[in-house]
C-alpha cells in the first residue's frame, strides 16, 4: 500500500530524506510503509539478513547483541533514528537485534528499493555517507568511554549527560536500571553500588529519580570530554546522527 500524501510530506522532512529527488521520493511513496508496532516487538534479529532500512517515527527501540548465553544493551534510539542502515547497505546480517521498547511507529523502505536510490540519487547518498560517519563517531566515543573510564565514572559522566540534557538538579533515568547496568557494560548489582559509592558526590536515589547535590563535585570526579560526551537532547530532537554530531558531539551510549 502506497503512502498517503500527508505522510509522505513528513517523511520528505526526515533528515536521510530531506533532499531527495522527486524520483526517490516516488520510489518511497510507492513501496516503502508506515507501521505501528507494539511494544516488545522484534523487527531486526541478531544474524539474519534484514529485507528493510528502519526510521523510527515515534517510540523507542532497543538494540541488542548477544553471544552465547550472555546478551547485552548497546543503545536504546529515540526519534528519529535510522537503523540496520549498513546492514541493508552491505546486503550483510544484522549485527543487532532492534526490539520495541514501547509502541512505536516507524517507515519501513524495502533493501532492494533503497539500495536503488543511493545508486541513482547523488543526495541521498551523501545523507547515508553522514549518517553513517556519524554512528562512526558515536561507536568510537563509546569504545573511549569503555576503554578509558571505571565503570564509576561512566556513570557519573551519565548522570551529567542527563542532567545537562534535562535541567534542573533531579534528574529521571530514561531507562529501567537493568537496562542502564547492560548500556554502562555493568551487572545491576554493580550499578547499584556504584549508585551508592555517588553519594560521597551529593547523589541520591530515590527509584527513577536522581538527585545531583553537588553537580560541581560529581563533574570533578566525572571528568567530562566534549570528544567523548554530548549534552545535546536525546529525545524529541527532530535530527538524525550526523546532524547531531555536527551540532554537538553524541555521547556514544544512549542514540
Amino acid at each position: 500500500m502506497s503512502i498517503k500524501p500527508a505522510d509522505l510530506a513528513r517523511i520528505r522532512e526526515l533528515p536521510l530524506l530531506a533532499n531527495a529527488s522527486d524520483e526517490s521520493m516516488t520510489l518511497i511513496s510507492q513501496s516503502a510503509f508506515l507501521q505501528w508496532t507494539p511494544k516488545g516487538a522484534d523487527l531486526v534479529t541478531e544474524g539474519d539478513h534484514n529485507d528493510f532500512l528502519y526510521i523510527l517515527l515515534q517510540g523507542a527501540v532497543e538494540l541488542e547483541g548477544t553471544w552465547r548465553d550472555r546478551d547485552s544493551t548497546l543503545a536504546v534510539l529515540r526519534p528519529l533514528s535510522t537503523f540496520v542502515v549498513a546492514s541493508v547497505v552491505l546486503e550483510a546480517p544484522a549485527l543487532m537485534t532492534a526490539r520495541t521498547l514501547a509502541r512505536s511507529q516507524l517507515l519501513m523502505v524495502p533493501g532492494e528499493i533503497f539500495r536503488r536510490i543511493i545508486r541513482e540519487d547523488a543526495r541521498v547518498a551523501l545523507a547515508v555517507i553522514e549518517e553513517l560517519s556519524g554512528c562512526y563517531s558515536g561507536v568510537v566515543r563509546t569504545l573511549k568511554a569503555y576503554k578509558l573510564r571505571a565503570p564509576l565514572v561512566r556513570l557519573a559522566n551519565y548522570l551529567i549527560v542527563q542532567q545537562r540534557r534535562q535541567g534542573g538538579s533531579i534528574v529521571r533515568l530514561p531507562l529501567q536500571k537493568r537496562m542502564l547496568a547492560s548500556l554502562l557494560g555493568v551487572t545491576p548489582e554493580s550499578l547499584s553500588r556504584a549508585f551508592a559509592a555517588l553519594s560521597e558526590y551529593g547523589v541520591q536515589v530515590d527509584g527513577p529519580l536522581v538527585t545531583i547535590a553537588k553537580p560541581a563535585l560529581l563533574a570533578r570526579l566525572a571528568g567530562p570530554d566534549p570528544l567523548i560526551d554530548n549534552p545535546m537532547p536525546a529525545a524529541g530532537v527532530l535530527m538524525g546522527q550526523a546532524s547531531r554530531e555536527r551540532a554537538a558531539h553524541e555521547d556514544g551510549v544512549v542514540a
